[in-house]
C-alpha cells in the first residue's frame, strides 16, 4: 500500500474547490455533492481541499474514478493513500493505475485495487 509519505509520481495540477467550479461548470454546490458522492476525491494540500486535475476529462470527473474508489475505500485505503495509490507508478499494471483509467482498463485497475487490501 502507497504510504502518504510516498511522493506520487505522475505529475498534476491540483484543483481548489474554486478552481474545479470553474473547471466542471457547475455550481459549488455541485461540486462539493461530486466530493460527497465520491465522483471526485480530494485531498488536503497546502491547507485547501485540492483535486488532481488528471481526475478530470472533457470538464466532467472520470466515469471510473467512483466505483475505483468505492473499491480502494472497501479494500481499507483513506482518500489521501486513495489518490497517492491512483497517481503512482503500480507494477502490475505497468503504468499508474490513474492513466490506465483513462485508457479504459477499468476492470483491470479495479481488480489490483481489491489485491490492496
Amino acid at each position: 500500500m502507497v504510504t502518504a509519505d510516498s511522493a506520487p509520481r505522475i505529475q498534476t495540477d491540483w484543483l481548489s474547490l474554486p478552481e474545479l467550479v470553474e473547471a466542471l461548470g457547475e455550481p459549488l454546490g455541485r461540486v462539493r455533492r461530486m466530493l460527497d458522492e465520491f465522483q471526485l476525491i480530494g485531498s488536503r494540500r497546502d491547507g485547501a481541499l485540492k483535486v488532481p486535475a488528471v481526475f478530470l476529462v472533457d470538464g466532467h470527473p472520470l466515469s471510473s474514478l467512483r466505483g475505483t474508489v468505492f473499491v480502494l475505500h472497501d479494500a481499507g485505503f483513506t482518500d489521501d493513500e486513495a489518490i497517492d495509490w491512483l497517481l503512482s507508478d503500480e507494477e502490475s499494471i505497468g503504468i499508474p493505475p490513474i492513466e490506465a483509467l483513462r485508457a479504459g482498463r477499468k476492470s483491470e485497475v479495479r481488480r489490483v485495487a481489491q489485491s490492496q487490501a
